[in-house]
Formats: structure tokens, C-alpha cells, sequence
């Protein structure tokens, strides 16, 4: 395993109606949603897909951490980084900020390439995605 620290983009989403309870208060799963999305505006923001042929990538773990609340109308900032590489998997970690920089949410996410429905190694297409090589 090759540990490292490599940010690999931000993502922005305001806090909706839809997001929160009766109090204004953002559900805990909706924090895995903003994840989610940041992780697949990775491949967008370079014009390219999260799945790309017969590959692409399933959640196999999460840690999670869910340390201050966010309320409605407030804009997040969700930062993507890798701190893990292997040959078939890669360790995420994902924090969630409001427009102060305090810190509300982190997860480390273990993502593993599959190849149709088998575990495969990552392809070179990804690891130029992820910035892992040339």
C-alpha cells in the first residue's frame, strides 16, 4: 500500500429544505449524498466518467464521523482526497466544511475497481483521473 495526502478537487453545495429535519438541521445520510457527489464531480470536472467501459467503482467500507451540525441554507465544502493506493482499491478521505472552514463530517471511504462484476486493477485511465501517473 502507498500511503500519500493528494486533494483532488472540492465540490460546493448549499444546504436545502429538503436536506434538513423540522429543527434545520441536515439528515446524517445526506452527507454520504454530498460525498458521493464530489467524488463523481472528480470525473466530471476532467470530462470524463466514473464509469468508464466495464469498470467502475463500489464502496466496500466507510468510517465516518459526524462532528457538528450542518443547518439549512448553508453553503458546504466538500474536499476529496486519496490517502491510500493499492492495486485494486483506493482509501478516500472526504471532509465537509461550512463557509467558516469549521469542520462538520469526514469519512474515509475504501473504493474498490471492478471489471463488470469482479474485482479488477485499476486501469491507467483512472489512476491519470486520480492523479496517481502520467
Amino acid at each position: 500500500m502507498e500511503s500519500m495526502n493528494i486533494t483532488l478537487g472540492t465540490y460546493q453545495t448549499r444546504i436545502y429544505y429538503e436536506d434538513v429535519d423540522a429543527g434545520g438541521i441536515c439528515y446524517h445520510s445526506k452527507y454520504l449524498n454530498f460525498c458521493e457527489r464530489a467524488r463523481s464531480e472528480m470525473f466530471f470536472s476532467k470530462n470524463s466518467s466514473p464509469i468508464q467501459g466495464d469498470y467502475h467503482f463500489v464502496v466496500k467500507k466507510i468510517n465516518a464521523d459526524f462532528i457538528s451540525p450542518a443547518l439549512f441554507g448553508n453553503t458546504v465544502t466538500i474536499t476529496s482526497s486519496i490517502i491510500n493506493f493499492k492495486n485494486v482499491s483506493i482509501m478516500m478521505l472526504q471532509e465537509v466544511k461550512n463557509n467558516d472552514k469549521k469542520l462538520l463530517f469526514k469519512m474515509k471511504v475504501l473504493l474498490v475497481c471492478l471489471k463488470g462484476n469482479k474485482i479488477s486493477r485499476i486501469p491507467d485511465s483512472y489512476k491519470r483521473i486520480f492523479e496517481l501517473s502520467n
